[in-house]
């Protein structure tokens, strides 16, 4: 039997056929371990993020808004009676699951569906669940009720990130390094002021987080179009009850500012705002992962890596910084999220178009899951730090000479030697030295061939002192204690209730 173009036999199968066998065969192993595992929830992310996502936290808060529009109503004047509300709040946390599935699969509606599953536990309260409301009532306000709560977890995740990183840049804040721009080395910094750089990203960040949380609108009790047409209809013309009813509302589920206006839905443009902010912070842990990585890369400062930990399959020795590669990869993905929102905030038609909701229910938890792993990682990360100052001063002797070769010219020329002259005799030690270093992979000689020119002999006695690397980072150390007490103590004193989180890394 002759085979398809492009497959081979193997043991009398085609090889395209067997593969198909093994896909099958594979299917009918244990049922866990056949379906497609959800990277963000099932293999790196921590346990309350992917609860605030969850079905159970979604459904639950549909309750409890349920439940605060029917109190609201009752307080208002309305025919909810008490033993109502009391009946729905008994089964806000106990949801019928079965039942609401069941019924999606008949009417095609989500929220209609837990309606009906709702009023299966509440026979008494059943007649007003949802009186007045439309789907985005609940669907919309859980939406920034999440949001709402995944910027605070995030929030103190970065405060215990800022306190593991200013503890690292206090420890290191007089230990000379040498800095880079381009990657080629420059003048010294110390290894605590590069770490404030990273701090002081991390802080416009959580300053953006914490203002989202103080700012992010409720959209309240709309209706179907926004114009509050039910409610006002419900409260026979009474407006002052339906802006009343807005405000309890809006009050009971913790939000202290209401859309002044909307369609049915809110604007698209704070789901934007919102991973706009998480798509910043991800740029930030991009930032310092990459550097670890070159650090790392230098055997100057490196992230963890635990007694058992194997860095290769093939090669026993090496130490890769999976960490901080996660957060890089991690943080590509969630910068490209944040297109969605700006598309389907574009996209919206008038009072509403339903093209938004699939793609939030992806794009939205994504952000939120993919921000909260970076963020525990990078805690991980933060919290166990390893220097190496020998490694560190062993590049920065290297390179010093080079870099204090302006000042041996200075301090010749005070002692009165002509500065042209000197110049044109370090230029030229200079590129000797750098032959003998990138030719031959030999030691920078420059000072010693500095100090066998008798034009500087005026300073050779000096030059050791010169080559103080402590006289090289001008004021590293004085900002890195400034930048600290002024204002990162300050943030971390306010915060210490959310502080003594330890960073975990679940695989």
């Amino acid at each position: 039997m002759a085979t398809r173009k492009g497959s081979t036999r193997v043991g009398g199968v085609s090889g395209r056929k067997r593969a198909t066998t093994v896909l099958l065969r594979r299917a009918d192993g244990p049922k866990e371990r056949v379906g497609f595992e959800y990277p963000l929830t099932g293999r790196y992310g921590s346990p309350e993020m992917s609860f605030l996502f969850s079905p159970q936290y979604k459904f639950s808060t549909w309750r409890r808004l349920w439940v605060a529009l029917a109190e609201g109503q009752r307080l208002l004047g309305l025919p909810v009676t008490e033993k109502q509300v009391r009946q729905m709040q008994r089964f806000v946390d106990e949801i019928n699951f079965e039942v609401a599935e069941a019924k999606e699969r008949e009417i095609r509606h989500d929220v209609m569906s837990h309606v009906h599953a709702f009023g299966e536990q509440c026979p008494d309260a059943r007649p007003i669940i949802h009186l007045g409301a439309t789907s985005a009532y609940v669907t919309d306000n859980t939406d920034l009720i999440q949001m709402k709560a995944g910027l605070e977890l995030l929030s103190r995740k970065l405060v215990n990130v800022i306190a593991s990183l200013a503890e690292f840049a206090e420890a290191h804040q007089d230990l000379p390094t040498l800095a880079f721009t381009h990657f080629q080395a420059a003048q010294p910094t110390t290894v605590g002021k590069r770490a404030c750089l990273w701090i002081q990203d991390l802080l416009l960040d959580l300053e953006e987080f914490l203002r989202l949380q103080d700012e992010l609108p409720f959209l309240g009790v709309k209706g179907t179009t926004g114009t509050q047409a039910s409610f006002l209809k419900l409260f026979d013309g009474n407006m002052k009850k339906v802006t009343r009813l807005d405000s309890l509302v809006a009050d009971e589920m913790g939000f202290k500012k209401v859309l002044p206006v909307s369609g049915q839905t809110y604007t698209r443009k704070l789901d934007y705002k919102v991973l706009q902010a998480l798509c910043g912070f991800s740029q930030t842990a991009h930032k310092f992962a990459n550097d670890l990585r070159l650090l790392a890369h230098l055997k100057e400062v490196e992230e963890p890596f635990e007694k058992g930990q194997v860095g290769s399959s093939a090669m026993a020795y090496k130490r890769n910084p999976m960490r901080c590669e996660r957060m890089t990869g991690l943080s590509r993905y969630l910068m490209s999220l944040v297109l969605n929102p700006a598309m389907t905030a574009a996209e919206q038609w008038f009072e509403r178009t339903l093209d938004d909701s699939s793609n939030k229910r992806l794009s939205v938890p994504e952000a939120f899951l993919c921000a909260d792993v970076i963020a525990e990682t990078w805690l991980n990360v933060g919290q166990n730090l390893v220097v190496y100052p020998a490694v560190i001063e062993a590049h920065l002797k290297a390179e010093l000479p080079f870099i204090a070769s302006e000042n041996v010219l200075m301090e010749a020329v005070k002692r009165g030697g002509d500065r042209q002259d000197l110049h044109e005799r370090i230029r030229k030690h200079s590129q000797a030295a750098a032959k003998q270093v990138k030719l031959y992979g030999k030691e920078n000689d420059l000072m010693a061939r500095i100090a066998a020119d008798p034009a500087f002999a005026n300073v050779k006695d000096e030059l050791d002192a010169i080559l103080d690397p402590g006289k090289f980072t001008g004021l590293a150390s004085e900002q890195t204690q400034w930048f600290l007490s002024e204002h990162i103590h300050p943030l971390l004193k306010t915060r210490r209730d959310w502080l003594g989180r330890k960073g975990e890394v679940r695989v």
